[in-house]
């Protein structure tokens, strides 16, 4: 079987090494149990540092009836990931992956050498990049609060007031659990810092395109009114931009799965549809935090459309899947569109993973 996501790592999280700080943290005295006993060689010591809730720099408390979260140390890195779900976690994880251990002179002395010795000799601690970054995930429940924080995320439910806004936020919950989806993206709004970067991942749907006509980012978006799902898309894109956040506009992911397990989908064979896999949405995301970028959109895509026959046909072939598809019977409906995203791209310096979808099975173009 094949699954649109990845083990995720139960280490601690690192920032990216390309975000973190040159300066070394302010970190105090090291317990008796760490000086060194004799006149000290360079030496190197491993310190693992946790990222949990229980973190000193994390406290939860409640003040007038809201659940407060009290930030003692802000790192110029923290990440507050609005919506944990399949995309969150994996933005989560490859916030981790693309940072590392980092050597750090550290202020650890011998009892036994005097200033000039220990002037001579540097110490050095190999540190977790998690030092400078913590990751915060909000939720409508506590169903799965459990499950974030073994992979390093600390939870809270959403309208949980932070004491000090955090530099990188990310809003990538559906609206499908809530009453007022414009106002949830202005609540996570209210916890940036407006450094760092704000993100609100939204949807391709909003493109004014339905027959099989090539669009890109400068496609117009349907106008207000169309229907009420794209209504909430563009409110809560217009919260975002009104703070200087930044949109990506991403295509289907998963697509092929909900229709394996329905067997039989009453919508046209010819629409074509456009995709991106969940670790490239990822990835992209992250790439557009770290660029820091104000008011900007941008369009999440592998270039590669299809139509859903083309696509369940390349799900067949792979063998990789043991679900039974009967097929499309609809004959009605929009045709779809053909999206490309060279332009962001281009900005962004970014590339997918998984370049097409046939590619993704191990299929050739």
């Amino acid at each position: 079987m094949v699954s649109s996501s990845s083990l995720f790592s139960t280490t601690l999280l690192s920032a990216p090494n390309s975000l973190l700080s040159h300066r070394s943290p302010r970190i105090q005295s090291p317990p008796a149990s760490l000086l060194l006993r004799k006149n000290p060689r360079c030496r190197r010591v491993s310190m693992a540092l946790s990222a949990q809730p229980s973190s000193p720099a994390l406290e939860k408390s409640v003040e007038m009836g809201e659940e407060m979260i009290s930030l003692n140390v802000v790192g110029e890195n923290d990440l507050l990931i609005v919506g944990p779900g399949v995309l969150g976690r994996m933005v989560a994880e490859q916030w981790q992956q693309e940072g590392g251990p980092m050597q750090i002179p550290m202020p650890l002395f011998s009892l036994n050498c005097n200033e000039e010795c220990n002037n001579r000799h540097q110490i050095f601690m190999i540190v977790s990049n998690t030092l400078g970054c913590q990751i915060y995930g909000q939720t409508m429940t506590a169903d799965h609060h459990d499950e974030l924080m073994k992979v390093g995320i600390n939870p809270s439910i959403r309208g949980t007031k932070f004491t000090h806004k955090l530099p990188y936020v990310i809003f990538c919950a559906p609206p499908s659990r809530t009453v007022d989806y414009p106002d949830d993206v202005r609540l996570a709004a209210s916890n940036w810092s407006g450094e760092g970067g704000f993100l609100f991942t939204s949807s391709t749907a909003l493109y004014d395109c339905s027959d099989n006509g090539i669009c890109d980012e400068n496609t117009p978006v349907v106008p207000l009114g169309r229907s009420s799902r794209t209504d909430l898309l563009l409110n809560a894109e217009d919260a975002v931009l009104e703070v200087g956040g930044c949109v990506i506009r991403l295509a289907d992911r998963g697509a092929h799965v909900y229709w394996l397990r329905k067997g039989t989908v009453e919508s046209r064979p010819d629409h074509v549809v456009n995709l991106i896999h969940y670790e490239d949405a990822a990835s992209l995301s992250v790439a557009i935090l770290k660029k820091m970028l104000r008011g900007r959109v941008f369009l999440g895509s592998d270039n590669h459309p299809l139509s859903r026959q083309d696509l369940m046909d390349a799900v067949i072939q792979s063998g990789k899947f043991t679900e039974k598809f009967l097929g499309f019977t609809g004959t009605d409906g929009p045709l779809g569109k053909r999206l490309y995203n060279w332009k962001t791209r281009a900005e962004v310096g970014w590339d997918p993973k998984y370049p097409s979808f046939r590619q993704f099975l191990g299929l050739t173009d």
